[in-house]
């Protein structure tokens, strides 16, 4: 079996995380979580990836695609996965 393509960063109880979940689990799309450091200046692993120390974000190796902000998130996997592919 080979390594999900996608990575999702994310917090523990955060409900924007959660949206990005659901809607990856919705297309049946399979991932790898790396779940990040609570306090926001501790976010470096976030930081080296997207430039930004904030949660959710993705890195989808299949298309290349790394973004963050849940809204934008699931616009991206409807339109790439789902509905809109």
């Amino acid at each position: 079996m080979s390594e999900p393509q996608i990575t999702l960063y994310r917090l523990q109880a955060c409900p924007f995380c959660e949206r990005v979940v659901r809607t990856l689990d919705e297309y049946d799309l399979d991932y790898r979580s790396r779940f990040v450091e609570p306090m926001h200046g501790d976010r470096n692993v976030v930081k080296r990836v997207s430039g930004k120390r904030t949660v959710p974000a993705i890195v989808d190796e299949r298309t290349g695609v790394t973004m963050s902000e849940s809204a934008n998130i699931v616009d991206y996997l409807t339109k790439t996965y789902g509905e809109g592919a």
